[in-house]
């Protein structure tokens, strides 16, 4: 592998927004239903990391579980190790959330593991946030916005899916059991935000931080 050039895309003196900035969620905070059956939370400007190998190869697993303490998930799931997440998005890429500031030294610790091996690493934090949805209700409101089955049977904790939302696309975790969590782009954020709370009005929507 050649040498790369890696930086930090978020240098500490700068000020950061997240792609809900501008709904001013945290005036928010706990003006909805007490008894709402769907509570909203952005986990915002966390660290997005698109990672790409070959799977088959048992040095890029053994090397990407030597930096991260994790397995590299199979189809359509996820593991998670406190605030960090690794996702399976196709046969040779995965989605890696970090805590917000650790993905320049993820990404270097990666690159350290996997030297000398055709990979690819790719910061995409600016580019996407994390919604969680949590709450009695929130599988409704999923029944309403894809044609994705989201039954136990078909969606148990542990699955993640890209798909259809609201005729748009986005990635649809499961990691509890009446929690959900929502990857979606920068550019689709503000018509996920007006569909959410439209989706979640007859059940109740609350913010929550």
């Amino acid at each position: 592998m050649s040498n790369v050039n890696v930086y930090k895309q978020r240098p500490d003196a700068a000020q950061a927004e997240s792609p809900l900035f501008h709904a001013s969620l945290h005036e928010l905070v706990g003006k909805g239903s007490r008894n709402a059956g769907v509570n909203l939370r952005e986990k915002k400007l966390l660290g997005h990391l698109t990672l790409r190998g070959d799977a088959s190869d048992p040095t890029f697993a053994s090397g990407v579980h030597s930096a991260l303490g994790m397995e590299l998930p199979v189809a359509l799931t996820l593991t998670s190790s406190g605030d960090t997440s690794l996702q399976w998005m196709s046969p040779d890429e995965w989605l890696l959330i970090v805590p917000s500031g650790e993905e320049f030294a993820v990404e270097q610790k990666l690159r350290e593991a996997l030297a000398g091996q055709h990979i690819s690493i790719v910061n995409v934090s600016g580019g996407q946030t994390l919604l969680e949805l949590s709450g009695s209700k929130v599988r409704e409101v999923l029944m309403k916005s894809t044609s994705y089955d989201v039954h136990p049977s078909n969606f148990p904790v542990g699955k993640a899916v890209a798909t259809h939302f609201a005729k748009a696309q986005l990635v649809i975790r499961h990691t509890g059991e009446h929690t959900w969590e929502l990857v979606i782009r920068r550019s689709f954020s503000d018509y996920f935000w007006l569909w959410l709370q439209d989706a979640s009005a007859e059940f109740g929507l609350n913010i929550s931080q």
